[in-house]
């Protein structure tokens, strides 16, 4: 797959760097004119994405999350968010909505469920104890599309 153009970021697993992360996603995404729709879909899968590796991956301790944005042909934008968290043990399960392994944080569970709500496809590889990697994909309407139709 032809990556037209490619944005690389990693930052601390601080709660406060989630904004960061969404932000620099979504003015890299803004070189293709999306849609607001288009641009407020990408901007909420990627803060799940990013608070699931801070609060999931980490648990509580500290680490580096990694983002890379690319550009493919057909104007897609892949989002990869990593972690070298404790990984997922059951990724189908942790796929299911209302799953949650931080009852005690009030946490919904939704996170996963979100991601594939605004994305064209989500993909979870993970290890115990050697982290996790979701990659989302959303491919954007031509320059000027019809934001009724999407």
């Amino acid at each position: 797959m032809k990556v037209l153009n490619e944005m690389k970021v990693s930052f601390p697993s601080h709660s406060q760097n989630e904004g960061l992360a969404r932000s620099l996603t979504a003015v890299f995404a803004a070189q293709l004119n999306p849609t607001v729709s288009e641009l407020s879909d990408l901007r909420t899968a990627v803060s799940e994405a990013v608070t699931n590796a801070i609060v999931h991956g980490y648990r509580g301790t500290s680490g580096t999350v990694y983002i890379t944005v690319r550009q493919l042909p057909g104007r897609v934008l892949q989002v990869k968010v990593r972690d070298r968290g404790v990984g997922i043990a059951d990724i189908e399960k942790a796929m299911e909505p209302l799953y949650t392994t931080a009852p005690e944080e009030e946490r919904a569970g939704l996170g996963f469920a979100v991601m594939q709500s605004f994305c064209d496809r989500v993909k979870v590889h993970s290890r115990p104890g050697a982290g996790t990697t979701v990659t989302l994909e959303k491919k954007l309407l031509p320059p000027g599309g019809d934001e009724a139709g999407a």
